[in-house]
């Protein structure tokens, strides 16, 4: 049954979520990785806020034989998952606490997926 915005209440949330996270491409991209100031360019975000998520645990890009950042795909599609639902009004501990879900694997589906879904609850509160 369809809700007032004609969205399906029951719909699978997460799933459209871990296909952002999750997925691994099937081929790198020839322009990836990129450095922290591509990356940062690329979300409007500053190198100090690209750090404080890999301090905080959100985004942990790899190293460079020199010691700089690489953000690959998956780091990309995690600062993109982070950033919407930030702009969304999910809290920064919030996020954290759903990455930290996520790296623990499916066992973890039943509460990511109620997080999601008290998100969009907010969310649509918020519209109404």
């Amino acid at each position: 049954m369809l809700d007032k915005t004609g969205a399906d209440p029951q719909a699978p949330v997460v799933d459209i979520v871990h296909a952002l996270i999750d997925a691994s491409p099937t081929e790198p991209s020839p322009n990836l990785p990129v450095g922290i100031s591509e990356a940062a360019g690329l979300f409007g975000l500053s190198a100090h806020t690209l750090r404080y998520y890999e301090d905080e645990g959100p985004v942990a890009p790899a190293r460079d034989a020199a010691g700089y950042r690489r953000y690959g795909d998956v780091d990309l599609r995690r600062l993109v998952f982070l950033t919407r639902m930030w702009l969304s009004g999910m809290g920064r501990a919030e996020l954290k606490r759903y990455v930290a879900l996520v790296e623990q694997g499916e066992s973890s589906y039943p509460e990511r997926r109620e997080i999601m879904m008290a998100q969009r609850a907010r969310i649509q509160r918020q519209l109404r």
